[in-house]
């Protein structure tokens, strides 16, 4: 983790030097010598940590580093006090505001001077740094040599890889992957002459290696082929040992080559040669890294005997980088659904008794601990494993369930499970490990949106500049990274927005590594004390006596969580006591008032206060001269002050309020008013949701000058403004999503003015009236969600749509007239969710034969005229949930058991719920099908 606490400070201490003039004499001096000593240490640091990760240090080391990082920290402090002193000393607002700025300064100068300065202060922590760093070194602490960089290699170790076991599964408790090996078993020997390179690809303890050692065993595959070998990869290896221990499995000991042969090309030809003349297959297990193929491959020659060649894998990249020929093929290995997980539990967990069946008063247990393990097998048989061995009474899996964690950590049991997923935490490279242990500060019940990520990322500095692309684009790539590695999973929203989360045993290990770092601090009703090291503060359900347990911490970071109360004197006390904040994430939390001393934050670079009360936002907030971030979506703010348009470093600009009485109309979402001047800010790359109205034409053309926009909502737009907004949207090169709200239900819109749409657009809504069906959209390549709401079109829109290749969502609310939507044969091959709501005409739906090959969720509400399920709908075998939302008896009874005349064609989907409204528009009751209490309400 050096690069992430080393690597900011360096970065701020450049960007002091660069601003040589404004720095007090002799701090210059003294800057310049810090980032030197610190540019030094950090490979130092690097090497260290990795060993430490590894178990290939003592605890003196692991002091010594703690040292080194506590004094950086006290660094950073100093530097982030100067800084303040400087900012505050830049401002130059007009009349008594830049008066009172200076006047400010001058405090703040008097509060540092005690001592001996600035100067001073960097000397004496740089001066304490280079102590720490010999004391270490005179111990005899060299955590810098070279050394063995994984505790299980090909090499042999002494130690036992913990994943031994996944090579000896009896045939008894094999569950789940029948199917799958006799598949992959026919694709080995009955597939095409030429070679073939099979990878499987899942994460860590989801059964790829049982599976290829099931498929590798299997008799008629070893009757198939001349010759065949199992190497274990891992994380580290020695190519030449890789291939030695090949050549030891293939050749006939009569034909072994002399010892003398040992550089990676002899050894290769020699394997290469042999293959030529024989029909072999090949398994490399648990690969870690693209560039072990681009060597091994050569070992095996492309001819027609049907040579096979298996690789398992955490990382989808690798995978997909070996498939090099049509006949390559990857297999993504999926977390297992209820039916598997509760088989595999059972049979686990009650070998010997009940008839491997769950008893009925361990039942609801048995269930919680079956979720818990969201359908990993390596979980779900350790688990199942350790409470074999207990007694079948209630009282003591309660215990078990209540001490999971603490299970996971300590039982020998499960701390198998806990090595196996860590190795792919080891193996991440250190700028993706702050990212990943950053998901430890979120609740695991509830996923986090992908741009909540990257905007935390960026201000806590852990996302690296890009000359080519914006820093929320490098951060992307992060992400996209963790779940190529099969370390974070996710689900879509709206056809494209990631909602991200880890599995629960891989937090418990972020969480461990976390508190190791002290790297960020959780504090909950059952964890009320705070070490006074982390510089990130995570806080569960209740604020009381927070402020009070942190103390005088230099916490950066806080993130708020399930609050069940916001005292104004908290937040007052939070905003003047904490000035170095960076981040400060409130969302959802019952907060009415943002203070005024919100404006000593100089250093704050993210501000969240999504889901909250807040009305109004004090004039102080143009002091916030780092602000990236102003989130303030679904909250009462009607107006935000022209200081806004000061903050010339803000990214994001989020505002849009939500009016639940009006939720079924175009009034649902206000917008928000913004003063003459937005203009300016001319990095903005998010602005939602302006009002357009007020200003009139004037404020939109102030749009031509943010070109950098990605994400663009306009409120209140009326037919006098489309051209004006129309010209400013076309000058959008890099817009991704685009969201317009007219002025009244009444107001006709007319968007085929818009003659250079953005072609980067993946997202589009309106909320209004349309003329006619915007030609330019059937357009739009890369389009993947599409919301229209309220716009009344005469003519179908689906058959603008159907050829675009990229869309995955959409969504029609009082959208249409007509009497028919037609899912077109060939057409929405990548659509994955419908959602059709207040269509009041419509009786039909149709979907051709191979039209919606891969939808997964349909959605129909108030359709009054509806009375049949559309066509073919049996034929969607990927559809997993149908939601009837406030549709008729007629409709809902022919989906029922016992006289529904469509039963027969939904009851293949996996979920299929019904739901009825209680009174208001927000109110609904859910049934699932065949539910006996929704026939006796029908």
């Amino acid at each position: 983790m050096a690069e992430t606490f080393l690597s900011p400070i360096i970065q701020k201490l450049v960007k002091l030097l660069a601003e040589e003039v404004n720095l007090v004499k002799g701090v210059h001096k003294e800057a310049k010598s810090l980032k030197d000593e610190l540019e030094i240490i950090q490979p130092f640091l690097k090497d260290a940590e990795a060993k430490m990760e590894k178990g290939e240090v003592g605890d003196a080391t692991k002091v010594w580093l703690k040292q080194i990082k506590e004094e950086t920290d006290r660094i950073e402090d100093v530097i982030d006090e100067y800084i303040h002193f400087l900012e505050m000393k830049r401002h130059r607002h007009p009349g008594h505001q830049f008066i009172n700025s200076i006047q400010k300064a001058c405090r703040f100068v008097n509060s540092i001077k005690p001592g001996h300065g600035v100067a001073a202060k960097i000397r004496d922590t740089k001066e304490s740094l280079r102590e720490i760093k010999e004391r270490g070194q005179s111990y005899g602490l060299r955590p810098f040599e070279k050394g063995s960089s994984s505790k299980y290699t090909t090499e042999g170790n002494s130690s036992i890889d913990p994943r031994l076991g996944s090579l000896f599964v009896e045939a008894d408790d094999l569950v789940g992957i029948e199917s799958t090996s006799k598949e992959l078993v026919r694709n080995l020997v009955e597939g095409p002459s030429s070679r073939m390179v099979i990878s499987l690809v899942g994460e860590g303890g989801i059964g790829k290696t049982t599976l290829a050692k099931k498929v590798y065993d299997d008799d008629v595959v070893k009757g198939h082929f001349d010759c065949y070998a199992w190497i274990t990869v891992s994380q580290s290896y020695n190519m030449k040992i890789v291939l030695k221990i090949m050549i030891s499995q293939i050749l006939p000991n009569k034909e072994q080559p002399v010892r003398e042969i040992d550089t990676v090309e002899e050894l290769i030809g020699l394997l290469r040669s042999y293959f030529q003349t024989k029909r072999y297959v090949v398994v490399f297990d648990d690969v870690w890294q693209r560039e072990f193929w681009e060597v091994i491959k050569h070992t095996f020659p492309n001819k027609t005997k049907g040579d096979r060649i298996i690789i398992t894998t955490r990382n989808n990249s690798v995978a997909y980088t070996i498939k090099e020929t049509p006949f390559d093929f990857v297999q993504e290995l999926k977390p297992w659904g209820w039916d598997l997980a509760w088989e595999l539990f059972c049979k686990k967990a009650f070998p010997f008794e009940f008839e491997r069946r769950c008893p009925q008063e361990l039942d609801h247990l048995s269930r919680e601990f079956v979720k818990n393990c969201q359908g990993l097998p390596l979980v779900i048989v350790a688990i199942a494993g350790l409470l074999s061995t207990k007694q079948k009474i209630e009282f003591e899996w309660k215990r078990i369930l209540d001490n999971l964690n603490f299970e996971f950590e300590n039982n020998p049991q499960l701390t198998r499970v806990s090595k196996i997923l860590s190795f792919g935490y080891y193996d991440l490279p250190d700028h993706l490990k702050a990212c990943f242990l950053y998901f430890g500060m979120f609740p695991n019940y509830n996923p986090v949106f992908e741009h909540r990520l990257y905007r935390l990322w960026i201000a806590e500095g852990f996302i690296k500049s890009s000359k080519d692309k914006t820093l929320e684009q490098v951060a992307q790539e992060y992400l996209s990274e963790l779940i190529h590695r099969n370390l974070v999973s996710f689900s879509l929203r709206r056809g494209f927005q990631l909602r991200c989360k880890v599995h629960d045993v891989m937090r418990d290990i972020i969480l461990t590594r976390a508190d190791e770092l002290d790297f960020y601090q959780i504090l909950n009703k059952s964890k009320p004390r705070f070490k006074g090291k982390s510089r990130r503060l995570s806080v569960y359900s209740t604020t009381k006596d927070v402020l009070k347990i942190v103390g005088d911490s230099s916490i950066r970071t806080v993130i708020l969580f399930d609050i069940d109360e916001l005292s104004k004197s908290f937040v007052v006390n939070l905003f003047k006591n904490f000035k170095l904040l960076k981040a400060l994430d409130f969302e959802n939390a019952p907060l009415d008032y943002l203070p005024k001393e919100v404006g000593n934050l100089i250093h704050l670079k993210y501000l969240n206060l999504d889901g909250t009360k807040v009305k109004k936002i004090p004039k102080s907030i143009g002091n916030l001269s780092n602000l990236q971030t102003l989130n303030l979506y679904n909250t009462l703010v009607e107006e935000l002050p022209i200081e806004i348009n000061y903050l010339r470093n803000m990214q994001r600009l989020s505002a849009k309020r939500y009016n639940k009485k009006t939720e079924y109309s175009l009034n649902s979402y206000g917008s928000v008013r913004l003063h003459e001047g937005i203009g300016s800010l001319e990095g903005l790359q998010t602005l939602t949701f302006m009002e357009a109205c007020d200003s009139g034409v004037d404020l939109v053309k102030q749009l031509e000058k943010l070109t950098k926009l990605e994400t663009l909502g306009i409120g209140k737009v009326t037919a006098e403004m489309v051209k004006a907004l129309g010209i400013s949207i076309g000058k959008m090169n890099q817009l991704d999503e685009l969201l317009l709200d007219s002025i009244s239900e009444e107001e006709i819109l007319d968007f085929n003015c818009i003659l250079s749409p953005p072609h980067s657009l993946r997202y589009l809504k309106f909320r209004c009236r349309l003329q006619e069906f915007p030609n330019w959209i059937s357009m739009l390549q890369n389009l993947r969600g599409l919301s229209l709401c309220f716009t009344r079109l005469s003519n179908e829109p689906l058959k603008h749509l159907k050829g675009l290749p990229n869309l995955t969502f959409i969504h029609l609310y009082q959208a249409y007239d007509g009497l028919q939507l037609h899912f077109e044969e060939g057409g929405f091959q990548k659509l994955r969710e419908v959602r059709l709501g207040k269509l009041e005409g419509l009786k039909v739906v149709k979907i051709d034969r191979g039209a919606l090959p891969v939808l997964e969720e349909f959605e129909v509400e108030a359709c009054p005229l509806m009375q049949e399920i559309p066509s073919n709908i049996e034929h969607l075998l990927n559809l997993k949930s149908l939601r009837i939302k406030d549709m008729t008896r007629e409709f809902v009874a022919s989906l029922q058991p016992n006289g529904g005349s469509y039963y027969s064609k939904v009851k293949h989907i996996p979920s299929v719920t019904i739901q009825y409204k209680l009174g208001g528009w927000t109110s609904f009751q859910s049934y699932k099908l065949g539910d006996p209490d929704l026939l006796q309400r029908l």
